[in-house]
């Protein structure tokens, strides 16, 4: 799945997932760029909500990024389904401050029959330095 298809399926699943009472709905200020074949590029801006005490985009907002985000990308391959995590790893490299415009860029690098393999960027828009690196493992095999 790619191009409009890809970006239409993003934007729905976003939609229904930050529109609930339950902890996704953090992520509502996150927009869906584009998308298809295993990627999918967002961007939000940071808000006074996504901050820790001492002013810098909050370490676990990332991680929930990362999580979601790349579950997004995962969504786009071709039958799909969103599995369960097994291993997140962030790489905190660069702080990020309310009003910062952040790109995420995720891609699937492999969905075999039981585990998938996505890579995660957050990024600074305005100059494209790089914020946190990732990689997530999920689950997707039957049960």
């Amino acid at each position: 799945m790619n191009g409009k298809k890809g970006i239409d399926l993003l934007r729905t699943i976003a939609s229904v997932m930050t529109k609930t009472n339950g902890y996704d709905r953090c992520l509502q200020q996150v927009l869906m760029v584009s998308g298809g074949d295993g990627r999918c590029l967002a961007e939000f801006k940071v808000g006074e909500e996504h901050l820790n005490r001492a002013g810098g985009l909050h370490g676990g907002f990332t991680a929930t990024i990362v999580d979601v985000v790349t579950t997004y990308a995962l969504m786009t391959k071709e039958n799909a389904v969103p599995g369960v995590s097994v291993d997140i790893h962030v790489s905190y490299l660069k702080g990020a401050r309310q009003g910062d415009d952040v790109v995420i860029d995720a891609n699937t690098v492999r969905a075999g029959r039981n585990l998938a393999f996505l890579e995660c960027e957050l990024r600074h828009k305005k100059d494209n330095s790089i914020i946190a690196k990732a990689s997530h493992t999920k689950y997707i095999g039957s049960s």
